[in-house]
């Protein structure tokens, strides 16, 4: 059923702080009612999020009657529900309307909160809350597919949106592609995949390699990447993540112009040169795994400094740098289809049954 949402930003509307409401806008328009800040109403979304073009941003509940979902569209360190946002949230549950979350902090745990949701028959969805317990067991991978996995330098570089296009780019040329999420607005967006940054440790590689075996009848899959392995915070998400779906070629994913870690500014990131050698390393323990382009986000810079960064990476690196959203995905696509075509990854599969295990 088609939901009618309003996207909850008030005080975050920055794209940044706001990427579930930028990744729901961008890839569910149609679905989108409003974007709900009181400090911002009166504006359309793409004046502070980038992205929504003229949905409308609004004051209070009372201007979208139609609606039927609250989604919380920020995705804060942490998690955190903004303690102003209960009143909204009462309001809304008040008004029938279904609640979304993809918070660490579970609406369903709030007992004031279920307990009005129960009296007004208000489903609460917490995209992060599972059960998953299961370890990665590495036994049961499908031969004939292949599977390519978003990396990025840092978080919120855009390797949804990356793994997103390159789904709809193959899917246009004909190939049985199929993105899985791993994060909350990936799972908003697309219906499926589990929250790995939400998992018991020991779960992170075990729930990577379920998604996989639940997607590997198609021809290529996208997982999507989560964090960094060289953020401080995030590191072992990123690594369980890696190791679990184990893929055969990597999309890098940078942000022009970010030199510092998001969030903890005083700490450098290493090189996109160190970096790519650590993930293509970390990969490659049991079978070959390379890197078969770069996505760059440019929103930073304006489109000739964006341009001119482009032309050194790729020069750099000697792969594809692909600004996705002012560029359009087609050179990655191409990048992608070639390394399917090459049979690469077939050689990189059957490798496996040959690791010295001595």
């Amino acid at each position: 059923m088609r939901r009618k949402m309003v996207l909850l930003t008030w005080g975050h509307s920055n794209p940044r702080t706001a990427k579930t409401a930028t990744g729901l806008l961008r890839y569910c328009p149609d679905e989108c009612v409003a974007v709900l800040d009181p400090d911002r109403a009166g504006s359309k979304a793409k004046e502070f999020l980038d992205v929504g073009g003229d949905t409308p941003i609004i004051a209070s509940l009372d201007e979208a009657p139609g609606a039927d979902t609250l989604v919380l569209g920020i995705a804060p360190p942490g998690g955190k529900i903004p303690s102003a946002w209960r009143s909204v949230i009462f309001q809304a549950i008040d008004r029938g309307m279904n609640i979304l979350s993809g918070l660490h902090d579970f609406i369903s745990d709030d007992a004031e909160l279920a307990a009005a949701a129960s009296a007004k028959g208000v489903v609460i969805s917490d995209v992060r809350k599972n059960t998953f317990k299961q370890i990665a067991r590495r036994d049961a991978f499908n031969s004939t597919c292949c599977r390519l996995h978003t990396v990025g330098h840092d978080c919120s570089v855009g390797k949804m949106v990356v793994s997103l296009e390159l789904e709809r780019g193959l899917k246009a040329r004909g190939r049985d592609a199929c993105f899985v999420a791993t994060g909350q607005t990936g799972i908003m967006v697309s219906g499926a995949g589990l929250p790995i940054d939400c998992m018991v440790a020991d779960f992170v590689n075990g729930a990577s390699e379920k998604l996989v075996l639940d997607t590997q009848h198609h021809e290529l899959i996208i997982v999507e990447g989560q964090g960094s392995l060289v953020h401080p915070s995030y590191s072992a998400v990123t690594l369980g993540l890696l190791h679990g779906c184990a893929p055969h070629g990597l999309v890098f994913v940078f942000e022009a112009g970010r030199d510092t870690v998001g969030g903890l500014e005083h700490v450098p990131l290493p090189s996109l040169q160190k970096q790519r050698e650590l993930f293509e390393t970390m990969a490659s323990i049991y079978q070959p795994c390379e890197t078969i382009g770069f996505a760059m986000n440019g929103r930073r810079l304006s489109k000739p400094q964006a341009d001119e960064v482009a032309r050194s990476v790729e020069a750099e690196m000697g792969l594809p740098v692909v600004d996705v959203i002012r560029d359009g995905p087609d050179r990655l696509v191409d990048a992608a289809e070639a390394f399917y075509q090459s049979n690469r990854w077939k050689t990189a599969q059957e490798s496996v049954a040959t690791v010295d295990r001595r």
